[in-house]
């Protein structure tokens, strides 16, 4: 039997409401610290919900010049960015590796929300004529993946996927799949999202899905917690350099974990709501188990995809417990959403560099905001402070609306 190609992570970038690149990022994570605030990028008095975890130091001339930020849509020039610290983090020059077998997989749920919302309003303001030439390639989903592609001679595959807030974590899993059946030896992987524009907001708090804690942002993201009333929406980026074995060790590149477990399965049961039980996560959860040939006791950590909603923490819960067993209450279950808000599309790339620091640092993330235990949440959710632990194996779960589950599975690298 052809023994499986090992893919690892080489590089990775981020763009978040706590931090921009993965050392500012970390920090914020570590020292508990929210970036959940007011919503600055449009007037929210006249709604329901206020507040946001918005990336307020993001400069896009750092990563391009002028002329291409003004035709890229920010949830694209956030990608850029990710992925530029992620390639200077990963010491890969691509002038130098065959542009042919290495791609790109990303995902997000929205795309460029923001410019579509403004050309709307442009179109029935000012009619037709005034519309962008720039507005379909700025809006569709898969430019990111594209420019991505374009800055680096990217020509191997190149997919976007949109599965809600599951999208970026497929990508992560479809590009270890390219990864393994030999189609690339290097994929640049991630998603990103930047949807703070009235409409999305307005569509999200009239599902009543949203906190409403418009007095005391900071609190207002508490997984787990008796008290949670909705998610908080996010905004950023995450981007990994994932190679195989063999190509890392070619060039020398200090290899950061293994990506070794991919789960993917569906709810078929409710367009917004989890499978009673959490049944399509827990699903997920045993698939990537199975595929990165571990047990349950095997994992230390995990983040998980715990949004701030009363029903689907209670489901993921469940779900660990059905899938971990006694060794459920062992474990440590953390989420990092508390602190970053609810990134979409992007939060499963962003996710998966929480557990890869994880596994390099030997210290779990916690989950902010958890005052009051809800007797169907009753796991160690790191409370809000982060503390050193001996990490060999870190799982996280991505849900999103359609009943799309996805699992992933990082470890630390032995050679």
């Amino acid at each position: 039997m052809q023994e499986r190609t090992r893919v690892v992570v080489t590089g990775m970038g981020v763009v978040t409401p706590v931090g921009v690149g993965v050392d500012a990022f970390w920090e914020g994570l570590v020292s508990g610290r929210s970036g959940v605030g007011r919503i600055t990028r449009f007037d929210p008095s006249a709604f329901d919900v206020r507040i946001g975890a918005e990336v307020r130091d993001f400069d896009p001339l750092q990563y391009m010049d002028r002329k291409e930020a003004r035709r890229t849509d920010r949830y694209a020039q956030f990608f850029v960015a990710a992925v530029r610290m992620a390639v200077e983090a990963s010491g890969i020059d691509f002038s130098k590796v065959d542009g042919e077998r290495v791609g790109v997989a990303f995902g997000s749920g929205i795309g460029g929300m923001e410019t579509l919302y403004q050309q709307v309003q442009l179109l029935l303001e000012r009619g037709p004529d005034r519309v962008s030439p720039f507005l379909v390639p700025m809006m569709i989903a898969n430019i990111a993946a594209g420019q991505a592609a374009i800055d680096y001679g990217l020509r191997g595959p190149n997919a976007t996927y949109v599965t809600a807030c599951a999208s970026s974590a497929h990508a992560i899993g479809e590009a270890l799949r390219i990864l393994q059946r030999g189609d690339a030896d290097v994929m640049v992987v991630g998603g990103s999202e930047a949807a703070f524009v009235p409409i999305a907001i307005a569509g999200f708090s009239s599902m009543k899905a949203l906190s409403t804690r418009n007095d005391d942002p900071e609190r207002a993201s508490r997984p787990f917690d008796a008290e949670r009333d909705g998610f908080v929406m996010g905004e950023g980026a995450g981007a990994l350099i994932l190679e195989t074995e063999a190509h890392a060790r070619r060039r020398g590149a200090r290899i950061l974990a293994e990506l070794c477990g991919y789960g993917s399965t569906a709810d078929a049961y409710h367009i917004t709501q989890p499978a009673p039980g959490g049944e399509g996560g827990a699903r997920a959860m045993k698939l990537a188990l199975k595929d990165a040939g571990l047990r349950p006791e095997d994992i230390d950590y995990i983040n998980a995809h715990a949004t701030s909603t009363p029903v689907g923490d209670a489901a993921e819960t469940a779900a660990i417990k059905s899938v971990f067993g006694e060794h459920a209450h062992r474990l440590a279950v953390s989420s990092t959403k508390s602190m970053t808000g609810h990134l979409l599309g992007a939060a499963g790339a962003v996710e998966a560099i929480v557990c890869v620091k994880a596994l390099l640092e030997q210290v779990l993330p916690p989950t902010i905001n958890y005052e009051h235990p809800d007797p169907e949440c009753d796991l160690d959710y790191v409370p809000n402070r982060a503390r050193p632990a001996a990490v060999r194996a870190a799982l996280t779960n991505s849900f999103g609306f359609g009943g799309h589950n996805v699992s992933l599975v990082f470890r630390r690298w032995e050679p």
